[in-house]
This record gives structure tokens, sequence and C-alpha cells, in this order.
């Protein structure tokens, strides 16, 4: 079964930089993805990764200011053959 949507978004800051994009899911796991493996995150300013919102009922976050978009599915399952079918 795949994951509930996530609870919220949280980010982990060091020295000014965003080190890691994570949040707790509904179901109490936890998600953290390096920003290095997410390309147009790693070259934007820290305000640009700052400025997010949570879209789709919590099962994506959207950068206007980069105009990128992903999902937790995306994030929890980088490889689409590694995701369980739903139902």
């Amino acid at each position: 079964m795949l994951p509930s949507f996530p609870a919220g978004v949280w980010r982990r800051f060091s020295r000014g930089l965003i080190r890691c994009l994570g949040g707790e899911l509904e179901d109490g796991r936890t998600l953290q993805v390096p920003i290095a493996w997410l390309p147009r995150l790693r070259e934007a300013t820290p305000e640009q990764r700052e400025d997010l919102r949570l879209i789709g009922g919590g099962i994506g976050i959207h950068w206007p200011q980069l105009d990128e978009d992903l999902s937790i599915r995306g994030l929890l399952f980088p490889h689409p053959e590694d995701a369980q079918p739903v139902g």
C-alpha cells in the first residue's frame, strides 16, 4: 500500500542553506531528501527554496518562484518500478 498524504512539510537549515527537504507523513513516518538530489532546488537561492506551498491536499509541494512541483510519492519512490499499485 502506498503512503497516505503527508501531515505537513518541514525544512532543516544549516548555515542559512536548506540541506534537506523533509516532512512527517500522516502515518507517522518521516521523510528526508537531500537538496543535492533535486537539481532545481539545489541551484535555487535560499529565499526561492523557502517560498513553498503544499498542493493537492498535501500530496505535493510547489515552489512558485521556481515553477517546480514535487510529489510526496515521487520523493518516496524515485524509481516508479519501486511503487506498489494502489487498491
